[in-house]
């Protein structure tokens, strides 16, 4: 199973990635996580120190991984077909939740179609990863719609659009929803997060229905994830309403990938 969770920037998206992997290997489950955000803190969510996690070099930016793969005897030349799955075996880095995390970076190039060598590597390592391996392989999108539209979360098995009980939030969880309705992904549906009360559960059922969006999962507020958020630490399963929602959502993404 191969999951996109994409939202708008600050409703809780990197948690709900981290937690949903780190869930999926608690049960034994092989699993890769993908740190494909433009500001990557998902090492943090999945057990790594701060430290640690500033020592790890995105795959966009490994200049030397980037020449090995692509380079040729000609300047301003380069190969379009090379290996990936190598990549894997060398560049994912062990967390203490299981799970093996792959920090992709932000390709620096001069517009957002331009052709490069780190874009190839990274485009051909994102559809090895989704396509070709057998992991459950989570995906912790950029922040907001752009990464749709360059094809980066494309030939998943379901895209998890995460919004809290803020309007723009929603309206960025509702576009994102629609344009993946172009796409080939099976499922695709709202998570409601960090929900505080009825009032703000209500709205978001309303907004779904309103807006013929599915509603996936429901993660309420806990104060125990704000503060394992603020310590920079992974918030401890037992007792916790989100992880314990984290969880019901797992269950329920299996039962439709069975299904």
């Amino acid at each position: 199973m191969k999951i996109a969770v994409c939202g708008k920037g600050g409703v809780g998206k990197t948690f709900i990635a981290g937690s949903l992997a780190a869930h999926f290997a608690s049960a034994g489950r092989p699993v890769i996580a993908i740190d494909a955000d433009s500001s990557p803190n998902l090492a943090l969510n999945l057990g790594l120190t701060a430290e640690q996690a500033s020592r790890i070099v995105p795959i966009a930016e490994n200049e030397d991984l980037i020449r090995i793969k692509t380079g040729t005897c000609h300047p301003g030349v380069f190969r379009l077909s090379f290996t990936v799955d190598d990549i894997i075996s060398r560049y994912a880095v062990p967390t203490p939740s299981g799970v093996n995390l792959l920090v992709m970076g932000t390709v620096k190039a001069m517009g957002a179609g331009c052709v490069c060598p780190a874009h190839s590597v990274i485009r051909a390592l994102m559809r090895h990863l989704v396509v070709e391996r057998d992991e459950i392989v989570i995906l912790d999108m950029e922040a907001g719609i752009e990464h749709l539209g360059r094809g980066t979360a494309e030939h998943v098995d379901v895209l998890l659009a995460v919004a809290d009980a803020n309007l723009k939030s929603l309206e960025i969880a509702s576009t994102i929803c629609q344009l993946a309705q172009e796409s080939d992904i099976r499922t695709i549906g709202l998570v409601s997060s960090r929900i505080a009360n009825d009032r703000q559960d209500s709205l978001l059922r309303s907004y779904a229905d309103d807006h013929a969006l599915t509603m996936l999962g429901r993660i309420p507020f806990d104060e125990r994830v704000a503060d394992a958020g603020m310590s920079g630490e992974m918030p401890d399963p037992a007792g916790s309403p989100a992880m314990m929602a984290i969880g019901d959502l797992a269950d329920r993404l299996e039962a439709v990938d069975a299904g």
